[in-house]
């Protein structure tokens, strides 16, 4: 076995503890949220983030796994907080409140402006830098912004590059004229469990929206939107499903950040084998399954709940709500733990409601539910 002599006068030295996102993060002394989930990221204790010109919080919840980044921040009544630039695309979701979203890509640049109000999504494209604005007199503004800063930091350690480099890329504003319009729904390749997908970069309210596909797949009659960012590699998806219903136990790869923007239920997750994490939600609500746990999710409310998962860049995605082999990626109905009905009953119980799960559906591995219609 041949071996390499070093110079006598050369020390090596070998960096085992290798986190450079966890490390710049820990340096901004602001709180850092590190748990199975956040039950209200609308109350989260903030701390102040000099450089943004606002409160704010990061969440590294389990599960991110090192691939997606998110953080709050919050703007006080009539605010503009500093301009920020990253060279990825970021996704921000308004938790609540109202106001103004400024982009340009040069200092010199036009800017665009859109407005947006509580529960809104849309994309802030790299390399642009942005400012957001609170128009409301009496409210503060609370928004989540995701990104994949974890991964891009594990191979670009440079912050000057990261947060100080110039732009380089096309005036995206200026190309298209229509960056921020309407989104557009487009068809899915034939095996897709779905019809359609969604492209824009601005959904004006998760909560209300409601051009929806069926889901099947996945149980209990619910519906889902695929969500695409014009040329990003960033996706989402948002599944609607009935009251006093749950989906089936399903698994997929990290990062998939879950916010509530509306209704009351509880999820459960678990690795293979392993003790369950029950996980109790309401809007704001916040979890991140972590790779290849299997979870589920229970509306026990008497209206349809929604959850929204803003996914990791794609490739990471790919392998998320796609079920390869039933048997080994999701649990169908009969096949369940038993104390998944009787605690799902229970929790019904406790509100004084009972399960609207068909009967059939847990002897039959197949059962066709009927589309929910009313979401």
């Amino acid at each position: 076995m041949a071996t390499v002599e070093q110079p006598s006068n050369t020390t090596l030295t070998v960096k085992r503890r290798y986190r450079p996102y966890e490390d710049w993060i820990e340096s901004l002394g602001m709180p850092i949220y590190r748990d199975y989930y956040l039950e209200d990221l609308r109350t989260i204790k903030l701390g102040r983030w000099e450089d943004r010109g606002c409160d704010g919080a990061f969440i590294e919840l389990v599960g991110q796994q090192g691939v997606t980044g998110a953080y709050v921040i919050e703007i006080p009544p009539g605010e503009t907080i500093a301009p920020f630039r990253l060279p990825m695309d970021e996704v921000c979701y308004i938790l609540q409140g109202r106001g103004i979203t400024s982009i340009k890509a040069s200092e010199s640049g036009s800017a665009k402006t859109f407005e947006w109000d509580a529960r809104s999504l849309f994309m802030l494209p790299a390399n642009h830098s942005y400012q957001l604005s609170n128009t409301t007199g009496n409210q503060t503004v609370r928004a989540l912004i995701c990104n994949y800063l974890p991964l891009v930091m594990s191979v670009m350690t440079s912050k000057d590059y990261l947060f100080d480099a110039p732009a380089k890329t096309p005036e995206l504003l200026t190309a298209n004229g229509n960056f921020y319009s309407q989104a557009k729904v487009f068809p899915t390749h034939e095996t897709a469990q779905v019809g359609t997908y969604w492209v824009g970069n601005f959904f004006p309210d998760m909560a209300a929206w409601d051009k929806m596909d069926a889901l099947p797949k996945r149980g209990a009659g619910g519906r889902v939107i695929l969500v695409e960012f014009p040329g990003s590699p960033l996706t989402a998806h948002m599944s609607v499903f009935p009251p006093r219903m749950y989906k089936k136990g399903h698994r997929h790869g990290p990062g998939f950040v879950i916010v509530i923007p509306k209704g009351e239920g509880y999820s459960i997750m678990w690795p293979e084998g392993g003790e369950k994490v029950v996980i109790p939600w309401h809007e704001g609500s916040c979890f991140v399954p972590p790779m290849r746990w299997f979870h589920q999710h229970f509306n026990v409310s008497d209206h349809p709940d929604r959850y929204l998962a803003i996914h990791p860049p794609r490739g990471l995605s790919d392998s998320g709500e796609v079920i390869e082999n039933r048997a080994r990626d999701q649990f169908e109905y009969p096949d369940e733990d038993p104390m998944v009905r009787e605690r799902f009953e229970a929790e019904l119980a406790k509100r004084g409601l009972t399960s609207a799960m068909p009967a059939e559906a847990y002897t039959d591995p197949d059962y066709s539910f009927s589309l929910m219609k009313d979401i």
